[in-house]
């Protein structure tokens, strides 16, 4: 099927650095996109071509209200709507718009961080679980600001365990606060990006806005608040019962965490692992679930993953290899007339 769409003012923005995004509709929708002097001709399946006529017709409509494209923004906004044919380029942009992030425009990046926004307008408790850069914390910082800004909740409290990341830091100087800081960092990353820094201070000081470890939550019910745990893999079980259990009325919980990079001690297992199996079937929370495309930092952070990933799993392919070989007699012992001292050098070794 063709279908030829007239070409209307400022379209040729939607088209992107060297047509990158008309490359990019081209491989997600299957269509040939050929630009004309007068026209833009689509040819494809009937389907795909609506969808594509449909992305021009509401970015079109988009530029007529005034809504304007962060860097980066459109391209994300068209991968996220490739990945689900009930997803509109209206209907993304008008989504973010009803969302006040403060000084910024946060828009989902890829299918699975729309579907993760959704979850947390949806439900009172969400599991962020992905690898590094796939703005599991940067978004549920910018959820709770907006709830915040619209009166939604009454304060946002961020925590936090103070593990180290496989290195001892000894004591740290100065007061309680200096203490704790340097493990909070991150959180005050994102408030400082999304808010002004005035606007944080003030929060801060005010206590709208408290930022703490983990510890400081026992005993406390936490009511009308926005609360984020982060780096919730390096909590322990006991920690992470403690934590759920702490939402008060009218509150809304996001934990964020990334399996793969656990700091605890080997003898402790982490509480979000536990908390995945334990409350998988408990109604009002859901999980949302992060992979290497998702990664929204440096390219080259995408391919590192996906380089561990896959190294992971050809060493759990090695292990049985290496595992010592028994006699089959069912006792796990080496045969005495094979007993040459290998047994017990695999003994020592291991």
């Amino acid at each position: 099927m063709k279908k030829s769409i007239e070409i209307s003012p400022q379209i040729e923005t939607l088209f992107g650095t060297r047509d990158e995004n008309l490359r990019l509709l081209e491989d997600g929708l299957n269509i040939n996109i050929d630009l004309r002097s007068d026209a833009i001709e689509l040819e494809g399946s009937a389907r795909d071509v609506a969808r594509a006529q449909q992305v021009f017709a509401d970015y079109d409509h988009l530029q007529r209200s005034g809504h304007t494209f962060n860097n980066g923004d459109l391209g994300s906004m068209l991968r996220v709507l490739l990945a689900d044919p009930k997803v509109t380029l209206r209907g993304l942009a008008e989504a973010g718009r009803q969302r006040a992030f403060g000084r910024r425009t946060v828009q989902p990046k890829s299918a699975n961080q729309r579907r993760y926004l959704e979850a947390i307008e949806n439900h009172d408790m969400v599991f962020g679980i992905g690898p590094a850069g796939t703005g599991k914390t940067y978004l549920a910082v910018a959820m709770a600001i907006s709830a915040l800004q619209a009166k939604r909740v009454n304060r946002i409290i961020l925590a936090r365990p103070a593990v180290e990341a496989g290195e001892r830091l000894g004591f740290l100087p100065g007061t309680l606060q200096d203490k704790i800081d340097p493990y909070l960092r991150p959180l005050y990353d994102a408030l400082y990006d999304l808010l002004e820094p005035e606007k944080v201070d003030r929060y801060l000081e005010k206590n709208v806005i408290e930022i703490a470890p983990i510890a400081f939550m026992r005993g406390r019910t936490l009511n009308d608040s926005f609360v984020i745990l982060d780096e919730a893999q390096n909590t322990t079980s006991e920690q992470m019962k403690m934590f759920v259990t702490r939402l008060g009325f009218n509150s809304k919980a996001v934990i964020t965490g990334d399996v793969t990079q656990i700091d605890l001690p080997n003898a402790r297992r982490s509480g979000l692992l536990e908390a995945a199996e334990v409350l998988k079937n408990v109604e009002g929370l859901t999980f949302a679930y992060f992979d290497d495309t998702d990664v929204v930092r440096h390219q080259l952070v995408q391919r590192i993953i996906r380089a561990y990933d896959e190294h992971k799993a050809k060493v759990a392919e090695q292990l049985p290899l290496l595992e010592p070989k028994t006699n089959g007699k069912g006792n796990g012992m080496a045969s005495p007339e094979k007993d040459d001292g290998l047994s017990s050098e695999v003994e020592t070794s291991e």
